[in-house]
């Protein structure tokens, strides 16, 4: 086994780490561990959503800030990995659809508003992400600028993807404690939260569809060019 020395003691190359890696130990690396722990977390908090307010935001802002932790952890102890990158965005997806489920139920009047934010929610972020991968990227979250200034800058600016997600997460949060009345009639802060938190969260949304929009074209230019090779070969006959 290739080491290297560091303050006297051998120590395993980088290289050699990873060639000793198997299927069964990506299962085992810490970010996707604090990402099983993010589905527990929101698993709990679903358990009491419609009940217990109070455990349920708190369970649930503990799974969402857990979801900035194992992308420290990824980068921190070189363990990014694509099971990891699937496994947070279908946490992120998941979690958020439950939310909105519970509020198109607490709010009927305006239930189709959150069936469409679900949809665009879901939409978007599976053909991004089918998309980066048609296209040869190594993340989902390596978007070039030439493809999209917006995009470069949400995902690449680790401050930015933080505030819109966590205001997107606060604002939902919010409407959903109001749709108790103890924290309606007897709370203003809720209130206070929502209101602050609205502009980024409908910001969110516009760039779900710029997201969308982008991902389509991409994979619209791909099916030409797969389209050319296969009419070149045709013709090459």
């Amino acid at each position: 086994m290739a080491t290297t020395k560091s303050n006297g003691r051998p120590k395993a190359s980088a290289t050699t780490s990873a060639q000793d890696d198997d299927a069964g130990s990506i299962f085992l690396f810490i970010p996707n561990l604090i990402g099983y722990s993010r589905i527990i977390l929101a698993g709990a908090s679903l358990y009491y959503m419609a009940y217990h307010p109070n455990y349920c935001t708190v369970l649930y802002s503990l799974s969402c800030l857990l979801d900035a932790l194992d992308g420290y952890a990824a980068r921190r102890f070189n363990q990014s990995t694509k099971f990891g990158a699937v496994l947070d965005m279908v946490t992120d997806r998941c979690t958020t659809a439950c939310l909105l489920v519970f509020l198109s139920a607490a709010y009927t009047d305006y239930a189709v508003l959150f069936q469409v934010l679900i949809s665009l929610d879901l939409a978007s972020h599976y053909m991004h992400m089918y998309a980066s991968l048609e296209s040869g990227a190594a993340s989902h979250k390596k978007v070039e600028k030439k493809r999209s200034r917006i995009l470069n800058l949400y995902y690449s600016n680790n401050k930015v993807l933080f505030t819109f997600c966590a205001a997107n997460e606060i604002f939902f949060l919010a409407l959903y404690l109001l749709s108790f009345p103890e924290y309606a009639d007897t709370h203003t802060w809720p209130w206070v939260v929502a209101a602050a938190t609205f502009p980024i969260c409908a910001a969110k949304q516009w760039i779900n569809v710029v997201q969308m929009v982008k991902a389509a074209v991409t994979l619209a230019e791909s099916d030409v060019e797969m389209r050319k090779r296969a009419k070149n070969l045709t013709e090459a006959k």
